[in-house]
């Protein structure tokens, strides 16, 4: 067969993600907080996006005031008639102060004193010490009837959060007189972690700055005492050894258990009654002062901000026992296209650049104004048809979750099941039974014994742990003893899946809740 070149002509079809469909698909699966940042950041870069509600103060004031403010004066300074007009102001200024200065005058003759003399203004414009700066909180404005209103701003006024180091510096400044100590202090102070623990070897510090290593552990030992107590520990169990100095507690026998620390985590007792030498009672204490301990002593001066969960949804009850659900308006971004404004400038513009320019952010604006609605009616489609389906969760409670998967809801509001996964990534839902992400409702199905509904893989995880609350110090349900009782209330679960729910739920094992419960009871 002979290969020969030729031209062939083919048509076909294919979807391309387009800038516009890409936008759509990351706003969809953007949270409030994402989708805020997205919103300010175009707000920056396209003229025509304006932020509905946004009050500039300067909308009811012609563009051109200024311009025909300056003409009018000019005119006037020409004509020699704007002179008094101008200044009638600081005439009325001159002549409240005179007025001002014949009746403090007055007041001097009835006293037969000087009112500066009898009452000092000490904030007086003579007084340069005294007078208010221009960044000065608590400066006060004149009101429109001549009073003095606050105009401050109280967070300025507050205290600013105190970091690590400079709780541990003003202890060192009262603690360690000598400056050479103080220097070691300090930097022993810059190598703390966030937890304050101090990772350094001090034999590396000590060829640093030049010193012997004992003068180091010398400082170390006078830090080890500074507040929280706990801080400059090199390992956990140092640091629970000064906590524990610190309360009078440290003994052999509590040494012993902080040398074994691992032991302690795998829970076991026997073996560390045995080093310890020390009966139920007084070992049961022991685990009670070790848990009451700080780890992380430094951990109270981080700076993390801890983000509170804002619902997309909120759901609330009927009268009759119906839902109703209703987006959170707090978190839908509300964006207007200013055509007028798009109108005027397209008028003066003559550069083809400058009206490409005009057109894209045009388009971009109008695309992001749909996107941002066909986002909400998505949310709102999705979240209601979760409800539908989960009706017996919101009226009972966790155990009669239903199993539910993306497909099931996307098939109901004929979507695509990677829009509905969007859609429930980072969304949440404020129900009468808490905060939930959206994600929380779609559970595997476990199979019934006898042919019934299948249950949710939530509602049987639920099971077992009020099962393993409930049970028995003497008689500690096993993974085959918890496939038992469920297979009789109905549940066809395996053993292997019991054993992955209670992992996955941080349940320790039967002989570990075994250990634990015969310790606490002594």
């Amino acid at each position: 067969m002979a290969l020969t070149p030729r031209l062939d002509l083919r048509q076909s079809q294919s979807l391309v993600m387009t800038p516009q469909l890409m936008q759509a698909i990351q706003l969809l699966q953007m949270s409030n907080l994402e989708l805020t940042a997205h919103i300010q950041k175009e707000l920056e870069s396209n003229p025509l996006l304006e932020q509905a509600g946004a009050d500039t103060g300067t909308e009811d004031l012609p563009a051109h005031s200024d311009q025909m403010a300056n003409e009018q004066a000019s005119a006037a300074a020409a004509d020699g008639q704007g002179t008094e007009e101008n200044a009638a102001p600081l005439d009325l200024a001159d002549q409240m102060g005179e007025k001002a200065a014949d009746h403090t005058e007055a007041i001097n003759q009835d006293l037969d004193a000087r009112l500066d003399n009898v009452f000092p203004d000490d904030n007086g414009p003579n007084n340069q010490n005294d007078a208010p700066q221009l960044n000065d909180p608590w400066m006060s404005t004149p009101t429109r009837n001549g009073g003095a209103a606050p105009d401050f701003d109280l967070e300025a006024v507050l205290a600013g959060e105190q970091s690590l180091s400079d709780h541990l510096e003003q202890q060192l400044s009262t603690a360690i007189a000598e400056p050479r100590g103080r220097i070691i202090g300090q930097f022993l102070i810059n190598e703390l972690d966030e937890q304050g623990y101090l990772k350094s070897d001090l034999s590396l510090v000590a060829n640093r700055l030049g010193i012997e290593r004992q003068e180091v552990e010398e400082v170390l030992a006078i830090l080890q005492t500074f507040e929280p107590c706990g801080v400059f520990a090199r390992s956990l169990a140092e640091c629970l050894a000064l906590q524990l100095k610190d309360k009078n507690r440290f003994d052999p026998a509590i040494e012993a258990l902080l040398d074994n620390l691992d032991l302690l985590a795998k829970r076991d007792f026997v073996a560390l009654k045995r080093l310890c030498k020390v009966d139920d009672d007084d070992f049961a204490e022991m685990v009670a002062e070790i848990r009451a301990l700080d780890p992380r002593p430094g951990s109270a001066f981080g700076h993390v901000t801890i983000q509170p969960v804002i619902p997309d949804v909120f759901v609330r009850q009927n009268n009759d026992g119906s839902w109703k659900l209703e987006l959170n308006s707090e978190t839908l971004p509300r964006v207007l296209v200013n055509r007028t404004y798009y109108a005027t400038i397209s008028k003066s513009t003559k550069d083809s650049q400058e009206k490409e320019f005009l057109v894209d952010c045009l388009q971009n604006a109008n695309w992001l104004v749909k996107s941002l609605d066909q986002r909400a009616q998505t949310i709102l489609k999705v979240s209601t048809e979760i409800v539908r389906q989960q009706d017996a969760f919101f009226a009972y409670g966790v155990t009669h979750l239903r199993p539910l998967t993306l497909k099931m809801v996307a098939d109901a509001i004929s979507m695509h099941e990677s829009t509905v996964s969007r859609v429930t990534s980072n969304k949440y839902m404020a129900t009468n039974r808490g905060v939930f992400e959206l994600k929380y409702f779609f559970t595997s199905a476990i199979s019934a014994t006898s042919g019934a509904d299948s249950h949710s893989a939530e509602a049987v995880k639920h099971r077992i742990r009020q099962a393993i609350d409930q049970e028995d110090v003497k008689k500690i349900l096993s993974d085959d003893a918890l496939v038992t009782l469920l297979r009789a209330e109905g549940i066809d679960i395996a053993r292997r899946t019991v054993a992955k729910y209670r992992e996955a739920m941080n349940i320790p094992s039967s002989v570990q809740r075994r250990r634990e419960k015969k310790a606490a009871l002594g």
